[in-house]
């Protein structure tokens, strides 16, 4: 199982990269444009789905040991990400991060072992549930804001693709 979460962060890191070379392109107005989602633009999307990752792997390490090597895994703070809508300067701060928490999961994981895969934490709604299902959520949560942000580009007949799972990200 650990396998399939790492090809999934390593998937995630190189979608992130690929949404913020194509943000990137965009000027900072049509970024922080209302585009009638929930969560407004397209840096409030993602800045949504970047504070998801964080948040998750402070969740994921929450109930580890402490002699865990995966709790030891430092990862950046959820709180650090800009809210409304951001300036050239904030949306760089937010690329940052984004890019610190996808490396961060991919070493979390990395670090993991099985058996803590199965390790019991507190779901939201007071259930516990394993590591494991908490990582399938994490995962869940990203490739729908992946495709939220695909759906707005859509619209606005902007080319992407962040559809694809590439093999190169299977264990060898």
């Amino acid at each position: 199982m650990k396998e399939i979460f790492i090809m999934y962060a390593k998937y995630m890191q190189d979608k992130d990269r690929k949404i913020i070379k194509l943000l990137n392109g965009l000027s900072n107005d049509d970024r922080e444009k209302d585009r009638g989602s929930y969560y407004k633009s397209l840096s409030g999307v993602f800045r949504h789905s970047s504070g998801g990752m964080a948040f998750f792997l402070e969740l994921l390490k929450g109930p580890l040991a402490e002699s865990s090597a995966a709790k030891k895994i430092a990862s950046p703070n959820a709180k650090d990400i800009p809210e409304g809508v951001l300036s050239e300067a904030q949306w760089k701060t937010v690329c940052d991060i984004v890019e610190k928490s996808n490396q961060a999961l991919i070493d979390f994981v990395s670090n993991i072992s099985e058996a803590e895969l199965a390790t019991q934490a507190k779901w939201f709604s007071g259930d516990m549930v394993s590591l494991s299902f908490m990582l399938h959520a994490l995962v869940l949560h990203q490739a729908h804001h992946q495709g939220q942000l695909s759906q707005i580009l859509d619209e606005l007949k902007i080319d992407n693709d962040f559809s694809g799972l590439e093999v190169k990200f299977l264990q060898k």
